[in-house]
């Protein structure tokens, strides 16, 4: 090959090496270009992000401090509404007796008018007071004299009839009350009372009652009555007296009195249903709590052991002292060993019209 071409070879393969470290140079440049906008510009979104996420915490916390706000300005209303009612029921009460005491009047020839004038200016008093607290209560504040919220403020459809004019609860507070395994009852009868009172099961048949009574109707009366081998009410000093759902301090004095039990004995049923009868009037609907047939009747067992077939006659027993007509809602916690328990109260509840409900551990 001739010299002049060699060397014209030879430049233009170095310029082709040129032209490639420039475009090669060229290209990386425009990477690291893109490369650091996108960095630039993923930062100042994660700030935008962040930011925003702030906010947003802001906003639930403060949401959350409203919620409590409300839920306590809920309460407080409730609060002065089961008493506005409670009042009205009272007065209304008064306005029937003086209206009674003006008959009688006028019967026996009484003719002074000017003290018939005056019972009836205080009947046109209460009448108005009446009115006012009806006006002042909250037409959508319910009907119930306290407030029960579950675990997670769960609402419970049971099937329960809640209504009534005069409610008895009836609650087993017997041994088996502690647990629902034999073994377990035993090794809890063997510890300290307070472990005793803080018994799972013990600690959901006290919560059924408290939600049972934040259900009832204002205008209504109640007793609570506990029983083993006897029966007596919660509250000392209230044998055969009605308690009003109104009275707010009362109720809440029956739910500590109930907490300061510890279970322990046998279960008469027949007892409890015997205690009914000392209310009067009778009541209109009934509520039994409890885990089990009877171990007994009225008086104690002869031998130690109790089997199936004679808790089944100890329960049929009882349930002749019932007061007819009477609706009997039964909540069952059943117990090992026990398996014709939910069969018989089940069919008492249907007889009576009542219901019947085996709640699971979380209720209510």
């Amino acid at each position: 090959m001739p010299r002049k071409q060699k060397r014209e070879f030879t430049t233009f393969n170095l310029s082709f090496l040129d032209v490639m470290s420039c475009g090669f140079g060229a290209v990386v440049l425009v990477f690291l270009i893109i490369d650091h906008s996108m960095a630039v510009h993923t930062e100042d979104l994660n700030r935008d992000l962040l930011s925003e996420v702030d906010l947003l915490e802001e906003e639930v916390t403060h949401g959350r401090e409203g919620l409590v706000k409300l839920r306590n300005t809920l309460s407080d209303v409730d609060l002065q509404m089961v008493e506005a009612q409670g009042r009205a029921t009272r007065i209304t009460e008064d306005i029937s007796e003086y209206e009674a005491l003006i008959q009688s009047l006028r019967a026996e020839g009484y003719t002074e008018d000017a003290d018939i004038e005056q019972l009836k200016a205080e009947i046109r008093s209460l009448e108005d007071e009446v009115k006012k607290l009806r006006e002042s209560a909250p037409e959508d504040g319910g009907n119930s004299a306290r407030t029960f919220v579950g675990e997670g403020n769960r609402q419970y459809l049971t099937g329960l009839n809640l209504g009534g004019r005069r409610i008895a609860i009836l609650l087993d507070v017997s041994s088996s009350m502690l647990a629902d395994r034999l073994v377990n009852i035993i090794r809890l009868r063997n510890m300290g009372e307070d472990v005793q009172r803080a018994a799972d099961k013990w600690t959901r048949a006290l919560n059924t009652v408290d939600w049972l009574t934040a259900q009832l109707p204002v205008s209504s009366d109640y007793q609570v009555i506990t029983f083993n081998t006897q029966a007596a009410p919660a509250l000392a000093g209230t044998e055969g007296k009605w308690l009003e759902v109104a009275d707010q301090s009362q109720l809440e004095g029956v739910s500590a009195a109930l907490r300061k039990i510890v279970p322990s004995g046998g279960t008469s049923l027949e007892n409890a249903f015997i205690a009914l009868q000392q209310l009067s009037p009778s009541p209109d609907n009934i509520f039994l709590i409890t885990d089990g047939l009877p171990t007994q009747g009225t008086n104690p067992p002869r031998g130690t052991k109790v089997s199936g077939r004679e808790r089944q006659k100890f329960y049929r027993d009882a349930v002749r002292q019932l007061p007819g007509g009477v609706p009997v809602n039964v909540i069952l916690a059943p117990m090992e060993g026990d398996p014709m328990a939910a069969s018989e109260f089940w069919q008492l509840a249907q007889v009576s019209q009542g219901s019947f409900l085996s709640p699971s551990k979380d209720w209510p």
